[in-house]
């Protein structure tokens, strides 16, 4: 039973989730038909509910260009539909010829998925459910924009809350990043390479986390570009997109420190003790990011925390005894770069607020690089394994 009801709990909360989108996408679906019929004058405006469905969906973004494709697809499905049905008749190889022709046409215009599929399905219902004769082209297309519009203005009135949107996905991220953190100090404190192993195991499953995060900003400027009741949360909104870089390069530089920590590790070199205090007080730097951001505050304290902890270090001796030790210590340093640009600082800003490293002086060249580091596994092209 413990089971069954965890089962249905998680059922209900993606419904939750989805509630707005829903109903959303089915007033949009029944007010397009409404405006087809009584206003435009169309009898069976079949294609004005499915472009306000298509264009809604239950998955959000980019709205305003599915619009244009909808239109362009559709129009060059009926089009080459209407063209040519009307001539070779219906029937199984004239709807292939049909929806050949329709795709690649729309291929052709724009390359766009949604427009070539859209192209395809409209050619097919042109060719069995709804020939030339029982309506024009033309009205079709007009009944696809309605639709569409429609369909805008249903989610710019009912709009979700485009912070909400972000702060959902910044926490899903930024607990992905503290808890690696968290980890892997745990791994560095009790010299266990196998934790260590673990971690990085589970920062090579972040990309989707990264992904969702920043697919949410996109579709959060989007409302508050097009909703007049969410045009207040632009400013807001800005400190989510602030972070989302610096954030994602921050995951990309732990997971390079837990795959160097983990083989300094199985070499026995020696880290220096208080790596792992730190590693334990950016982890709460990250939780004070998030807090802050959902409670609309500059970052300060964030900013504050995380040179608190690199100065904690950097009054240490730097350096280790090896290789990898040295470019954990080196990327300890890049991941305090990186939170502080989090907060809204230019990466010069945030280098000059962390204390000067001490000796030797290439771990600190290489800690200070332009970029998060990066070896084979971090390679442009293989951001699906990272």
């Amino acid at each position: 039973m413990g089971a069954v009801k965890e089962a249905v709990g998680r059922a209900l909360t993606r419904w939750r989730r989805a509630a707005l989108v829903i109903v959303q996408t089915a007033l949009s679906a029944g007010l397009a038909w409404v405006v087809a019929t009584l206003v435009v004058g169309h009898q069976h405006p079949f294609f004005a509910p499915i472009a306000a469905v298509v264009c809604l969906g239950v998955s959000l973004g980019q709205r305003l260009r599915r619009v244009s494709e909808l239109v362009v697809g559709v129009s060059v499905g009926v089009g080459v539909g209407d063209a040519l049905i009307s001539f070779i008749g219906s029937g199984p190889w004239q709807i292939a010829l049909v929806v050949g022709l329709a795709m690649s046409a729309a291929v052709l215009l724009d390359g766009g998925s949604v427009i070539a599929l859209q192209a395809g399905s409209s050619a097919v219902l042109v060719a069995t459910l709804l020939p030339p004769s029982a309506g024009g082209g033309f009205d079709r297309m007009i009944d696809a924009l309605t639709g569409g519009l429609v369909g805008l203005a249903v989610a710019a009135l009912l709009p979700a809350n485009p912070v909400t949107v972000a702060q959902r996905q910044l926490k899903a991220l930024t607990n992905t990043l503290s808890s690696a953190l968290r980890n892997l100090a745990e791994a560095l404190a009790e010299k266990d390479a196998v934790k260590a192993a673990g971690v990085l195991a589970e920062l090579r499953t972040s990309q989707s986390t990264i992904d969702d995060y920043k697919a949410a900003l996109q579709t959060g400027s989007e409302i508050a570009r097009i909703a007049p009741i969410r045009w207040r949360s632009k400013d807001e909104l800005t400190r989510y997109q602030t972070a989302a870089g610096p954030v994602d390069y921050a995951i990309r530089n732990t997971r390079v420190l837990a795959r160097r920590a983990m083989a300094a590790l199985k070499a026995s070199e020696q880290i220096p003790d208080g790596v792992p205090d730190v590693l334990k007080d950016y982890a709460d730097a990250v939780d004070c990011l998030k807090a802050e951001l959902e409670k609309g505050k500059t970052p300060k304290q964030t900013r504050e925390a995380v040179r608190n902890a690199a100065r904690h270090l950097t009054a240490r001796r730097l350096g280790g005894d090896g290789f990898s030790s040295k470019v954990v210590l080196a990327q300890i340093r890049s991941v305090a770069v990186d939170l502080l640009q989090s907060t809204g600082l230019s990466r010069s800003e945030a280098m000059e607020a962390l204390p000067p490293l001490s000796p030797p002086a290439d771990a600190g060249g290489r800690a200070e690089a332009s970029g998060p580091a990066r070896d084979r596994e971090d390679q442009p092209g293989r951001t699906k394994r990272p």
